[in-house]
């Protein structure tokens, strides 16, 4: 065979595989996930007031359980966790009803959050890694098989442990919860804080293949935030998240970041455009109920809308 077209073969086919490879990196991290943070204002809102559109994978993420207890000056329980949501509105059988109406919608609970009530701040504090772990994993799977949840998003924002104590606990909880068949999926929660990206980057860079959402609160930054600044931290969080699946994410109330009305969606349809928008989600239903879900309506009319 000649020479000449031996190598033209070559560098063909060299071609098709970087270009393969290329599709695979998009479709890692693109996909139609729309989810959303539900229960922690104690508003009334219930999983059947939000629209759920049939071609989009939805979660609902129940907030907060905490490792508090529950009487009227909570403390830390060093992982023994407590329900600490609208369990009026969002109780058992009211997930059970939502997931046979939707077979599109999986729920999971997020952990921590940023204060019980509106002033005393949550934070991880363990005594231990191990009897962290030990009581984390009996007391989640509790609540876990009871509400008949599916997931796990870790949402802790005040630390009074280390960056390598937080890895190694919440790595080890995650990874026996999956193992033993508790949870499908686990998502992370951090925001563009020093300590907050410490403890997170820490857990991401030892145990970030674990995790399979990132969902990252933009709307943190500054109220007034551009599109152009939105994609600038957009690109920010995927280096420091790299290979993640970094979702977008606006505040209902219209207090932080880049807002829907202000070109939430314009960013949003870019990083699509991109194939980078690994989903969207909101915080929370309990503001958005007051606006009709509008722009819940619009999140997932844009995710679901084919590529």
């Amino acid at each position: 065979m000649d020479s000449s077209k031996v190598f033209i073969s070559l560098f063909t086919l060299i071609k098709v595989i970087i270009c393969l490879c290329s599709i695979q990196a998009v479709s890692a991290s693109q996909s139609n996930l729309f989810r959303e943070y539900i229960g922690a204002e104690f508003k009334n809102v219930k999983f059947s007031d939000v629209p759920v559109y049939s071609n989009v994978d939805f979660h609902f993420i129940l907030s907060f359980a905490i490792d508090y207890g529950t009487s009227s000056s909570p403390s830390p329980t060093d992982g023994n966790f407590n329900v600490f949501w609208d369990t009026d509105n969002l109780g058992p059988d009211d997930v059970s009803a939502i997931k046979s109406q939707h077979p599109n919608v999986k729920v999971a609970l997020s952990l921590g959050g940023d204060t019980i009530g509106d002033a005393q701040r949550v934070y991880f504090q363990p005594s231990s890694v191990d009897s962290w772990v030990s009581n984390a994993v009996s007391s989640l799977t509790d609540i876990v098989q009871k509400y008949h949840l599916d997931g796990i998003d870790i949402d802790y924002e005040h630390f009074q442990a280390d960056p390598d104590t937080f890895s190694q606990c919440i790595g080890k909880l995650v990874s026996t919860l999956k193992k033993n068949g508790v949870i499908s999926f686990a998502s992370i929660a951090p925001f563009d804080d020093y300590d907050v990206q410490s403890h997170y980057q820490a857990l991401w860079n030892s145990h970030g293949q674990l995790i399979d959402y990132v969902n990252f609160q933009f709307y943190a930054y500054a109220n007034g935030t551009t599109v152009d600044q939105f994609m600038d931290y957009f690109a920010q969080q995927r280096r420091n998240y790299s290979g993640g699946k970094i979702l977008a994410s606006f505040i209902s109330d219209g207090s932080g970041g880049l807002a829907p009305q202000d070109g939430f969606f314009t960013a949003c349809t870019r990083l699509r455009s991109e194939g980078q928008l690994g989903g969207i989600f909101v915080w929370s239903a309990d503001d958005s109920k007051a606006e009709d879900f509008q722009y819940e309506k619009q999140s997932q009319a844009l995710l679901a809308t084919p590529r």
